[in-house]
């Protein structure tokens, strides 16, 4: 049997553009960032809490310890690249269980329902859309380590966060049922 679909049929119609109030370069990475963690908030904000907390084996990590996980490989990137400095001891300590996912995320990051995570993660992007728009292309090009510039960074918490999503789709179908 023959399979045929037309581009519409297999991808959500839309474009990606520049988001208003940033450069070209950054408007388009900041109209994709916002696209998955807009997808990302859609399939999980109903969650409840044993939900939130869910592990599917003594390896898994719980959804709520993925979202805090993305916000805080956000809020890194942001205060590297956009501050150009590295966390503080009590950002360190604050973002410390979610940073490496695994035990101390399956110990630490439990008992908050889904909101607690999503809210730090929105406080975490208003930082990051602050200083985005105080920056232009040029910045945007720029080295900051060997074989890295600042787009390559923010591209990895795209990906970085696209990659997440898969697995809390993972956990939301082997939730009990």
């Amino acid at each position: 049997m023959l399979l045929c679909f037309s581009i519409t049929t297999i991808l959500a119609q839309g474009e990606i553009k520049p988001a208003e109030g940033y450069t070209p370069q950054i408007g388009i990475m900041v109209d994709m960032l916002e696209e998955i963690k807009g997808l990302i908030e859609e399939q999980t904000r109903d969650l409840n809490q044993t939900e939130t907390d869910f592990l599917f084996d003594e390896q898994a990590n719980s959804i709520g310890a993925m979202v805090m996980h993305i916000a805080a490989t956000e809020a890194y990137i942001q205060v590297e690249t956009l501050e150009g400095r590295q966390w503080t001891d009590e950002e360190r300590v604050f973002w410390s269980a979610a940073g490496g996912l695994g035990e101390e995320s399956r110990t630490k990051l439990k008992g908050k329902p889904i909101t607690y995570y999503l809210d730090l993660w929105n406080e975490t992007r208003k930082k990051t859309l602050a200083g985005l728009k105080t920056k232009d292309d040029t910045w945007f090009a720029e080295s900051i380590g060997e074989g890295m510039n600042n787009h390559w960074a923010w591209f990895h918490i795209l990906k970085h966060s696209a990659n997440h999503r898969g697995q809390i789709a993972l956990v939301k179908a082997r939730l009990p049922k």
